[in-house]
């Protein structure tokens, strides 16, 4: 091997090295720039905390007979768990930085047909989860704590402990969240050409009885809230199949148009 070969060599290894790690600096100053976001409006909101964790109480404390009160059992939860509840409002309303950091790190590697591909997926998904949380919130949650508390017999009083109430609650945002999710994952699925539309209409039988089975599992043993969550899965399925079409028709790159003409 010539020196220049292996001059060209070293210069290509190094340029390579440089082209990683000048990547990793980009993506930490990407993520440092969305946490000093989230952290800011956290801190911002801290004096509020006590009062967006009441907002948060709010449907329990209203299916509660009148002047009942929810409980903390452990020394340090009345602070730790407020303040767990203003870091996830937080982040929420930051959500929108957080994404264009996301989105400028991954843009210049992207063609001009993937960048239509990411920039909606991106945005509708984070519109179709916070959807699903406020479905969960101002409709769900008045049905399963009346259902619970009519059903409590009369001799016990009901007094929920914040703790449990936030692990509670934080699962049925994530089932809900995740639940309206489902037109983007069909979306994927057949833009990237993963699974066929035709599969995907013809396995409806089976989503549908899979939709019920996760609400089962999911919600308390009501068939109001189980209606509620299988439902809306059932009817963001049909949505889905009906935009993917769509999706693909319109991100398509020059050379795929050319091929499907």
């Amino acid at each position: 091997m010539t020196e220049e070969q292996k001059t060209s060599g070293f210069e290509k290894t190094g340029g390579v090295e440089e082209t990683f790690i000048s990547h990793l600096v980009e993506l930490r100053n990407r993520i440092m720039k969305a946490s000093i976001a989230v952290i800011v409006v956290f801190l911002c909101l801290m004096p509020w905390a006590a009062h967006i964790y009441d907002l948060l109480a709010a449907p329990m404390l209203a299916a509660l007979p009148v002047g009942s009160k929810m409980i903390a059992t452990g020394v340090i939860t009345p602070f730790l768990i407020p303040v767990k509840v203003t870091l996830l409002l937080a982040f929420v309303i930051a959500l929108p930085w957080v994404l264009y950091q996301l989105w400028a790190f991954i843009a210049p590697g992207l063609y001009a047909h993937e960048k239509k591909l990411i920039a909606p997926l991106v945005i509708s998904s984070s519109v179709l989860f916070i959807t699903g949380v406020a479905f969960c919130y101002y409709l769900v949650f008045g049905v399963i704590f009346r259902f619970i508390n009519n059903f409590a017999p009369k001799s016990v009083s009901v007094a929920p402990d914040i703790d449990s109430y936030f692990d509670f609650v934080m699962t049925m945002f994530l089932a809900f969240g995740m639940t309206f999710e489902v037109p983007i994952v069909v979306i994927v699925l057949v833009r990237m050409g993963l699974v066929s539309l035709e599969k995907l209409k013809s396995i409806r039988p089976y989503v549908i009885v899979g939709a019920f089975v996760v609400a089962a599992v999911v919600t308390p043993p009501d068939i109001m809230s189980q209606l509620l969550l299988a439902v809306p899965l059932c009817l963001l399925y049909e949505i889905g199949l009906l935009v993917a079409p769509l999706f693909v028709k319109a991100t398509q790159a020059p050379a795929e148009s050319e091929e499907s003409i």
